[in-house]
Order: structure tokens, then sequence, then C-alpha cells
């Protein structure tokens, strides 16, 4: 391979891992939206999710363990901001804000004794002779696995929010919940479920800061990754497609600053 085509390999897998993570978190907030529910949030559990993970996999030993703590944390973390929100009926936008300083706060706090201490990151998984084509091999087979499964999940959500009854049920309360209410369908129990899987995917996202991209922790290391995932989303005009394409060109445009 010749030095242009290493630098270009290089270059590309960089702005995969620079991506990932927006990746993540905007398919959740995508659903979340989806559902009527606007989290702002996204930045703090993308920070709890991000320690969680990291203390996870230090005190287990197994990274694996570790991104399960940090997608369970985000889920918590949305849960909360669903009881304020969906039970209290408290305003989204201020409960989000709170949530998020909550979460810089918290996980400065829970952090503060691995600054500086670093983890085993997650290993690679290539495909069996896929992965040994030469350049696209190493491009497109050869990652670990948080980014297969953020591909895959591009191509469930598009199957799950148009193509099956989940989907248009999960629009329509979106849309109308008046109406999706009056059809016998439980609104607020949607809307949960939607906002605890934007939480998991938020912390999914952190998860991969803290044991992929950079296996360490250091406060405040998502740098405002949540709301780019929340710009994106509107950018995305809410479909998966468009949020992965949008978090490739967001991840090459981190490179190239």
């Amino acid at each position: 391979m010749s030095d242009s085509m290493t630098i270009l390999l290089a270059a590309s897998l960089t702005i995969i891992g620079a991506a990932t993570p927006l990746l993540f978190a905007a398919l959740g907030e995508l659903i979340t939206e989806r559902s009527g529910v606007l989290n702002l949030g996204v930045e703090g559990m993308m920070l709890i999710g991000a320690v969680s993970a990291f203390a996870g996999a230090l005190i287990t030993g197994n990274t694996y363990i570790g991104v399960l703590c940090g997608a369970f944390a985000g889920m918590l973390m949305a849960l909360l901001h669903g009881y304020l929100t969906l039970t209290l009926m408290t305003n989204q936008v201020a409960t989000g804000l709170s949530i998020t300083i909550f979460g810089v706060g918290l996980s400065a706090l829970i952090g503060l004794e691995f600054v500086g201490v670093t983890v085993e990151p997650l290993s690679n998984l290539p495909v069996p002779l896929l992965s040994e084509i030469p350049f696209f091999g190493t491009l497109l087979f050869d990652h670990n696995l948080l980014v297969y499964l953020s591909v895959a999940l591009v191509f469930g959500l598009s199957f799950f929010i148009f193509k099956t009854r989940g989907g248009l049920i999960l629009r329509a309360v979106g849309d109308s919940p008046e109406s999706s209410h009056a059809l016998g369908y439980p609104v607020i129990k949607i809307r949960y479920m939607a906002l605890m899987f934007g939480g998991l995917m938020a912390g999914l996202g952190g998860a991969y800061l803290s044991l992929i991209y950079t296996p360490m922790w250091s406060e405040n290391m998502t740098a405002g990754r949540g709301w780019v995932a929340l710009a994106l989303v509107v950018f995305a005009t809410w479909k998966p497609w468009r949020v992965l394409l949008g978090a490739y060109m967001f991840g090459g445009v981190t490179i190239l600053q």
C-alpha cells in the first residue's frame, strides 16, 4: 500500500472513531424526539455513561462489563429525566439543562480518583476473510463491537421507524399524543421507553469515549458532543440514514480541526 493510501486509511479510521459516539447519542435522541420528548440532557448522560463505563471496566477488569455499566447509567439518567418531565410535568427544556449540569458535576465527583488511570481498550473483532482485503478490509471490517453496533442500529432503527407497527405508533405518539391516547395507546409509557432508549444510547456513546476513543477518564471528556448530537438530529430531519451521514461528516470536521 502506498504512503498516500496509508495516510488516507489512517485518517478514515480516525474519522470513524470520532463519529461513533456522536452516532450513538444522535440515534438515541432521534427516537426520543420521535416520541415527542425533547431531551437536552444528552451531554450529562454521556458523561455519566463515560465515567460509569470506565469505573465498571476498571473494577471488574472486563471492558464489556464496563460498556454495560455505561449503558445502564445513561438509562438511569434518562429515567430521572422521564420522572421529572413525564410524571411531574416539569418543563422539558429546563429539566434537560438541569440533567446536563447534574451529569457534569456528578461525573467529575465520581471520576475524581480515576483521573490519569488507563484501562485496556475494547479490542477489534476483524471479520474473517473480508478484513484481509487491501484498504477496504481494514476500513470496513476490522473494528470493535461498538462500531459494528452503531452501524447496525442505523439499519435496525430505519426499519423499525418506517416499516413496523411499533414505529408507526411511536411516530403517532410524537405527532399527535391526544389522538394516540384516544386510540388507546399508552402515551406516557411509550415516551418513557423512548427516553430510556435514548439514555441507553447516550451511555453507550460515553462508554465509547472512555473505553475506546481515549481509554482513560478525564473531566468533561465529551467536550460538547452531546450538543452536537442534538444538532445532528435536526440536521438529519429525524431520519437514521441522515444521522449516519451527519455523524461521519462532523467526525471528519473534528479530525480536520
